[in-house]
């Protein structure tokens, strides 16, 4: 796709190292930016600049903070021994975006997997042990990818804090809502079977 601009080039070019970015898609917004007034092209530049500068990841909970704790960890109306313990940012926005959740997170930044060189010291696992010594722990509520290699780091994290008086959960795992039985695999029915519900408990 030849271009008649050399900047026009180099401005697609960065677009499109973004992730689902393709070239088209990149051309598509860099012709949308030249529409715009230079004052909101500016704007738009200065909010990334600004993001990438001033933002970081929280002390405690390892989230996305514009200061050292962030907003979730700072909410004082959050229950504080109710831990929620999350692979990525991407999955606390996810559950915050349910409403269902009044605690606060951990971040680990991924979970164990050996075979792609990830052990527990390129975790943020140490810092969950620790929270629970310095904070009072009721429970920690794993939200790990239903993988093996989300089981083997629920798994490592528990036999790390025994023997604890802190209570462990799992959210529950099973056939999605809308779903069709034939479609899903042998672990998910399996898994949905052992952690069937009394029918009363289901509401529309």
């Amino acid at each position: 796709m030849q271009l008649p601009s050399a900047l026009l080039e180099q401005a697609v070019s960065e677009f499109s190292k973004l992730p689902g970015i393709g070239r088209k898609t990149a051309l598509r917004l860099v012709l949308h930016l030249l529409k715009q007034d230079t004052e909101k092209v500016e704007q738009f530049t200065e909010a990334v600049i600004r993001m990438r500068k001033e933002t970081h990841l929280c002390q405690r909970c390892f989230n996305i903070a514009d200061q050292q704790l962030c907003s979730i960890c700072s909410d004082m109306h959050r229950k504080q021994d109710l831990i929620c313990v999350v692979e990525n940012i991407r999955d606390v926005i996810a559950i915050e975006n349910t409403q269902q959740f009044s605690g606060t997170y951990h971040v680990l930044g991924g979970v164990i997997s050996p075979l792609d060189g990830v052990g527990p010291d390129q975790l943020q696992i140490d810092r969950l042990l620790r929270r629970t010594v310095e904070e009072p722990v009721a429970e920690l509520i794993f939200a790990l990818s239903p993988t093996i290699q989300g089981d083997t780091t629920i798994y490592y994290i528990q036999k790390k804090l025994q023997p604890t008086t802190i209570r462990f959960t799992t959210i529950a795992r099973g056939i999605a809502f809308g779903g069709e039985l034939e479609y899903a695999d042998e672990m998910t029915l399996a898994r949905s079977l052992q952690h069937r519900m009394p029918v009363e408990q289901l509401r529309m």
